[in-house]
């Protein structure tokens, strides 16, 4: 299944939005767990170059952008997953710029499945080393680690609280691997 992790923190630069999908290195609470995500989690799945999608809320249906037309451009630095994504001229692109603009945009989020060996567990400590990168969402509200970026470029987003949402457990990811979905939201 895939996981869902959001972020705060997106700048807004006229017709784009930038920021940090992840940060490394900065432990988040989720729910009973502590999670972090190291140095190249994301490296893998940028080499493939397989099509990554920007959504708004998760929403298959409200395409922002992608990878393969080029809207979308994903990259890991010292810091963490940085994005830029041109937005649309759609009615969603205008509102999430507007929220943007405001400082009311929660913040970003990702979705991904940890393959076999792509984390570890020490207690209620979990270590994320590589993950297949699924999609990222700009989020309208609640996004999971504190640590990100997502505001108008001349200002610094707020941090804020966490909550989780687990919405199913147990099942295969399309290579067979055993998944877990979690839809976790840093809050602004």
């Amino acid at each position: 299944m895939i996981e869902k992790r959001a972020t705060a923190g997106v700048t807004a630069d006229g017709r784009k939005l930038t920021g940090y999908i992840a940060k490394f290195d900065s432990p988040t609470t989720i729910g009973g767990f502590t999670e972090i995500i190291r140095r190249g989690a994301f490296a893998a799945s940028l080499k493939a170059g397989v099509d990554i999608l920007a959504l708004a809320d998760h929403d298959p249906s409200r395409v922002l952008g992608r990878t393969r037309s080029g809207t979308l451009e994903l990259r890991e630095d010292d810091a963490g997953l940085a994005f830029t994504l041109s937005m649309p001229d759609t009615q969603t692109g205008r509102d999430l710029i507007a929220l943007a603009a405001r400082g009311d945009l929660g913040g970003a989020s990702f979705g991904f499945i940890v393959p076999d060996g792509g984390d570890s567990w020490q207690g209620n400590h979990r270590e994320l080393r590589s993950v297949q990168l699924h999609e990222v969402s700009i989020v309208s509200a609640w996004p999971a680690y504190q640590d990100t970026e997502i505001s108008l470029r001349s200002r610094q987003a707020d941090n804020g609280l966490a909550r989780a949402m687990f919405f199913g457990s147990g099942g295969k990811a399309d290579n067979g691997l055993a998944v877990r979905r979690a839809w976790l939201e840093t809050c602004k």
